[in-house]
Formats: C-alpha cells, sequence, structure tokens
C-alpha cells in the first residue's frame, strides 16, 4: 500500500470517526432532553400530589367535624320558626330592643345537601350587649350565624347602635 492510500484510509477512518461521535453525541443529547423533560414532569406530578395531599387531610378534617356536627333532618318552615324564635330571646335575654323582623326566602337549591332558612332582625341597644348577642348568633358546631351586620348610630339616642343583621342557619331537609 502507498503511502497516500495509507493517508486516505487514515483520513477516511478520522472522518467516520467524528460522524460517529457526532452521530452519538446527538443522540445522547436528545436522550438527556428526553430525561430532563420527563423529570420535570416527575417533579410537577410530586408536587401536585403534594398538594393533593395537604389538600385531602384539610378536607378529611373538615369532613371528620361536619360527620360530628351533622344536624337532623327538618323541615324548612321549623327551623324557620326556631330561628327566629332563639335570636329574639337571645337578643332580649341581653337587652336589646327588635324594631323588626322579617323572613327572608329560604335558600333550598335542588341538589344541595345543606339548605339555609334566614332571618333579618332589626336590633337597638348598647354596644356591648349587640356583641354577645352576636356572639351567641354564630355558633359554627350548630351551623348558625349572622351573615350580613350592618351597624349605624341610634338616631335619638347616642349611646346606642342600631344593628341589622341576616341570621342564618343551615340545615339538611328531609328526605322527599
Amino acid at each position: 500500500m502507498s503511502d497516500r492510500e495509507k493517508k486516505l484510509i487514515a483520513f477516511f477512518a478520522l472522518a467516520g470517526f467524528v460522524i460517529l461521535n457526532l452521530l452519538v453525541f446527538n443522540f445522547a443529547k436528545s436522550k438527556r432532553i428526553d430525561v430532563d423533560r420527563q423529570r420535570d414532569q416527575a417533579r410537577q406530578k410530586l408536587a401536585t400530589a403534594e398538594m393533593y395531599q395537604q389538600s385531602r387531610e384539610q378536607v378529611t378534617d373538615e369532613m371528620e367535624w361536619l360527620a360530628e356536627n351533622e344536624p337532623e333532618p327538618k323541615a324548612a318552615q321549623d327551623v324557620q320558626t326556631n330561628l327566629q324564635q332563639f335570636a329574639e330571646r337571645e337578643a332580649k335575654s341581653v337587652g336589646l330592643t327588635i324594631k323588626s323582623q322579617k323572613p327572608l326566602p329560604t335558600d333550598a337549591t335542588e341538589g344541595r345537601h345543606y339548605h339555609r332558612a334566614k332571618f333579618q332582625f332589626v336590633v337597638t341597644g348598647m354596644e356591648q350587649p349587640l356583641y354577645d348577642w352576636l356572639g351567641r348568633i354564630n355558633v359554627p358546631e350548630q351551623l348558625r350565624m349572622a351573615t350580613q351586620i350592618r351597624l349605624s348610630p341610634n338616631t335619638q339616642d347616642d349611646t346606642k347602635i342600631d344593628c341589622t343583621a341576616t341570621v342564618e342557619q343551615w340545615f339538611v331537609p328531609p328526605a322527599p
């Protein structure tokens, strides 16, 4: 073999080696990109799973609380009457004057497990008895609270406050 042929074979071998290295490098680079993408997707799935786990723990606690405090099924009229009597009795016991009370339409949306009986009260009294009354009304364990409260000074007596409060009681309706 001549010297020229040896150089040509060496050149082709070197060119083949370079081309082979480029092909292997590009193949490895594409695999690396795939692995990085899969790793990022796995991290994202892990973060989502951890978020679901945290929210599940919170929801589990709330479901346990709700199971312990689930009210007995009652008719809407009975719940609204009991709510009105309770709020009126509590207002009188702390020394508030009831100016007016108005039943509001019961929220009985089909398909919902809980319905809401509503009553609007307008009361007048001193500041501390008013706060005591609101504290007695708001009892989450009994699914009862004042959802809208508007306070304004009394026009005749500066020592008193007028309060308009919407009191709601969540309840389970009886089975149809």
